[in-house]
């Protein structure tokens, strides 16, 4: 009962700021795709309708404008690269990165279709026993290609119990991903053209002073906007 509550007040919550939002998010919207111009090349993703309030939220912001000129200020090679924060825009080099955000959180939707292969997008966040999703900043997986043998050793270890079904064993030992990740952090769409974008941004030189793994040249999202559906996508 009192994780009902919880629940119900998280909920409660994020519906209140997206009330607050001036930005209203139509069906129309919905059925289109999201195209990520950065400075290295472009991006398109679709958002998953089985994560509906992630979905509507990443779409408010990008009507908004929210992630134009901000940076993708965490990458590493073989895992990720994130970006959303606002404090991003403009910001000077050194300057460590990644607490921005808006005054809200975002209820967690994990779903045991969506994992993280390479090239699906994902709400980061800080740690909260709800894994309550950042209002703002996203992540797309690189990753890297696994043995079933790894998989199991996983199983065996660092992920106790986990048991991988046969459609992610299959991805996992082909197209690659970051399996440790599932079911902790709430994947809300894919990319369907610009992988190639994504490995050439997760190999940039990154820092390792206080502003760890942040490209040592920027790497910037110069523009978000919705893009119409192509029918045979």
């Amino acid at each position: 009962m009192k994780f009902l509550i919880c629940t119900l007040l998280i909920m409660s919550s994020f519906f209140s700021a997206i009330a607050q939002k001036d930005t209203v998010v139509t069906d129309k919207d919905r059925n289109q795709d999201v195209l990520m111009v950065t400075s290295m090349g472009e991006i398109l993703i679709r958002l998953s309708d089985s994560t509906p309030l992630h979905r509507d939220n990443f779409l408010s912001l990008v009507k908004k404008g929210f992630y134009d000129s901000l940076l993708f200020h965490r990458v590493i090679e073989n895992f990720m690269i994130q970006g959303g924060d606002p404090d991003s825009k403009n910001a000077e080099p050194g300057l460590p990165l990644g607490n921005g955000g808006l005054e809200y959180t975002v209820p967690a939707e994990f779903r045991k279709t969506l994992f993280h292969k390479k090239g699906v997008i994902a709400a980061a966040r800080h740690d909260n026993p709800a894994k309550a999703s950042s209002s703002t900043q996203f992540y797309i997986t690189k990753g890297k290609i696994f043995t079933n043998e790894g998989l199991d050793s996983l199983s065996r270890g660092r992920l106790t119990g986990r048991i991988f079904t046969e459609e992610e064993r299959k991805i996992y030992t082909t197209i690659g991903g970051v399996p440790h990740l599932d079911q902790n952090y709430t994947v809300f769409g894919e990319v369907l053209r610009g992988l190639e974008v994504v490995d050439k941004i997760a190999a940039v030189e990154t820092s390792t002073g206080p502003d760890k793994d942040r490209p040592i040249d920027d790497v910037l999202i110069l523009k978000v906007k919705l893009v119409k559906r192509k029918k045979n996508k």
